[in-house]
C-alpha cells in the first residue's frame, strides 16, 4: 500500500487553502505544500498577521497558525512541489464559460487542463491525482488521457474527491464532515489509490464518514448535492412570493413543512436569493450536460431553479423601487452586506451585485457596508458584471460613481432613504436602530432580504419594514 508522505495542492483559494490546512494539522507526518501562480495570494497565506489571510473562515487562522512552517507550506514554486509529491490535489477555479461552445453554462476547464499538462511534464515518479475542484462528469477521463499522453512513463491514478464545504463553516465541515466522497477506478491500482486517500482522511474521520464509489458517481454526486440544495432554496423563495400576496408568513410555512421528517428543516430559509461560487455554476453545468446528452426535459427542470433565483433578486430590487414611489433616482439606498452569506468574504454571485445593478440602472446611489468585503472588491464585482454585459469603459466609470463604500455602518446609513439587508451578518441585529431611524429620511424604509430583523420592534420605532414572504 502506497504510504503518502508528501501532498501538493494546485490552487490556494477557498477550497485548497482551508482543506490543506486541516489535512496538515491532522496528519503531522505528511508534508503539505499549497502552490499558486498568484504571488500576492501566496504572500497573504504566508503573512505573519493571520488577520490578513486571503480567505476568511472562522477557525482557519488558528489552524494555519498551528501547522504553517511545520508541515504546511505555501509556495509559488509549482514544479518543485509537483515533483516531490506522492499525491496532488487539483483545486483550481472552474468558472462557467464566458465564451465559445457552452458559453454561459458549461464549466471552463482550461485551468484544470493546464494543471494536468504541467503535472505530466514535471512528474518523474508515480502520482495519485485528486480532483478537488467541482468538475463535470467524465472530467477524470480527460485528465487521465492528458496525463497518459504526455507522461514520461509515469503511472497516474486519477481520483474524484469533491468538496462539500459550506463557506462560513468550512473548518467545522472539514473537521466534522457529514461524509467524504472518494471515487476511483475499480481496478487493483485504482483501489489502492482510493485506499491511500482514505488513509489520509482516516486520521480524524471514522470509516462511516468516508464513502467510496466509482469515479463517475463521485463526480455527479457533487453536482447533484448542490442542485438539490439550491432547489430547496428556490422552492421556498417561489412560495415567499405567494405568501406576500396571501398574507401568509413564509417562516411559519417553512417551519410547518420542515417538521415533516421526510422534508426536514434545512435550506428552507427564504431570502433575496442564493449566491456563492457553487450553486449556480454547478446547476448550469448540470443543465449543459443534460442538453449535451440530449435530455432537454431534464435540463429544463434544473434550469428553472436558476430562473427562480434570478427572479427573486429582480423581485426584491423592483419592490424597493415600487415602494419608494416608483423611482430611486438620486436616492441613497444603504446596503448592509455584500458577501453572498455571513462569515465569509466571498462575493461570487452574491445577490447584492445584481440588486445593485438593477437599482443603479434606475439612478440610485448605493452606499455599502460589509464587515469583511473591501471597496476594491465591491467595485471589481460591479466592473466585471458590466464588462460581461458589454458596457463601454466610459459608461462603467460613470456607473461606479453611484457606489460608495464605508468602513463604518453608521456612515453608510446616515441620511439614507432606505436600508436593504443583503447578507445575514449577526452584527446587523445588534445595531441601535432607533438612532439609525432618527438620521434617515422619512418615511424610513427597511427591506430585509434575509429576514433577520425583528419587524415588530422596527415598526414600533417608526420604520416601514418589508421582509421576504411576509
Amino acid at each position: 500500500m502506497k504510504n503518502i508522505k508528501n501532498i501538493c495542492c494546485l490552487g490556494a483559494g477557498y477550497v485548497g487553502g482551508p482543506t490543506m490546512s486541516v489535512i496538515a494539522l491532522k496528519c503531522p507526518e505528511i508534508k503539505v505544500t499549497v502552490v499558486d501562480l498568484n504571488q500576492e495570494r501566496i504572500a497573504a497565506w504566508n503573512n505573519e498577521d493571520l488577520e490578513k489571510l486571503p480567505v476568511y473562515e472562522p477557525g482557519l487562522a488558528e489552524v494555519v497558525a498551528q501547522a504553517r512552517g511545520k508541515n504546511l507550506f505555501f509556495s509559488t514554486d509549482v514544479d518543485a512541489a509537483i515533483a516531490a509529491a506522492d499525491m496532488i490535489f487539483i483545486a483550481v477555479n472552474t468558472p462557467t464559460k464566458t465564451y465559445g461552445e457552452g458559453k454561459g453554462m458549461a464549466a471552463d476547464l482550461k485551468f484544470v487542463e493546464l494543471c494536468a499538462r504541467q503535472i505530466a511534464e514535471v512528474a518523474t515518479s508515480d502520482k495519485i491525482i485528486v480532483e478537488k475542484s467541482t468538475l463535470p462528469v467524465r472530467t477524470a477521463e480527460t485528465l487521465q488521457t492528458i496525463l497518459d499522453s504526455n507522461g514520461n512513463g509515469v503511472h497516474f491514478e486519477v481520483l474524484s474527491n469533491p468538496e462539500f464545504l459550506a463557506e462560513g463553516t468550512a473548518i467545522d465541515d472539514l473537521l466534522n464532515a457529514d461524509r467524504v466522497l472518494i471515487g476511483g477506478k475499480q481496478t487493483p491500482s485504482g483501489k489502492e489509490a482510493i485506499q491511500a486517500l482514505v488513509n489520509v482522511y482516516a486520521h480524524w474521520l471514522t470509516p462511516q464518514q468516508i464513502l467510496t464509489t466509482n469515479v463517475w458517481s463521485s463526480e455527479l454526486s457533487k453536482l447533484t448535492a448542490n442542485a438539490f440544495l439550491a432547489q430547496r432554496i428556490s422552492s421556498i423563495n417561489a412560495l415567499s412570493a405567494l405568501c406576500e400576496v396571501t398574507e401568509a408568513d413564509v417562516d411559519e410555512v417553512a417551519h410547518a413543512i420542515g417538521t415533516d421528517s421526510r422534508i426536514g428543516p434545512k435550506f428552507l430559509k427564504a431570502s433575496v436569493g442564493f449566491g456563492g461560487s457553487c450553486f449556480q455554476k454547478d446547476i448550469l453545468n448540470l443543465v449543459y450536460l443534460c442538453r449535451y446528452f440530449n435530455l432537454p426535459e431534464v435540463a429544463n427542470y434544473w434550469e428553472q431553479v436558476i430562473v427562480m433565483n434570478d427572479h427573486q433578486k429582480y423581485r426584491f430590487a423592483k419592490n424597493i423601487i415600487t415602494t419608494l414611489f416608483n423611482t430611486v433616482n438620486g436616492k441613497k439606498i444603504a446596503f448592509l452586506g455584500w458577501a453572498f452569506k455571513k462569515d465569509t468574504n466571498d462575493t461570487r454571485e452574491s445577490a447584492a451585485i445584481y440588486v445593485a445593478e438593477y437599482l443603479i440602472e434606475d439612478g440610485a446611489e448605493i452606499h455599502v457596508y460589509d464587515p469583511k468585503v473591501s471597496e476594491t472588491k465591491i467595485k471589481a464585482d460591479m466592473r466585471y458584471l458590466w464588462e460581461l454585459n458589454g458596457l463601454t469603459e466610459e459608461k462603467i466609470t460613470q456607473k461606479l460613481t453611484q457606489i460608495v463604500v464605508y468602513n463604518i455602518h453608521t456612515e453608510a446609513l446616515h441620511k439614507a432613504h432606505a436600508v436593504a439587508i443583503l447578507t445575514e451578518w449577526d452584527e446587523f441585529k445588534t445595531y441601535n436602530w432607533s438612532t439609525i431611524y432618527t438620521n434617515m429620511y422619512k418615511p424610513a424604509f427597511v427591506f430585509d432580504g434575509r429576514n433577520i430583523l425583528n419587524i415588530e420592534e422596527l415598526t414600533e420605532i417608526g420604520f416601514q419594514v418589508k421582509g421576504i414572504g411576509k
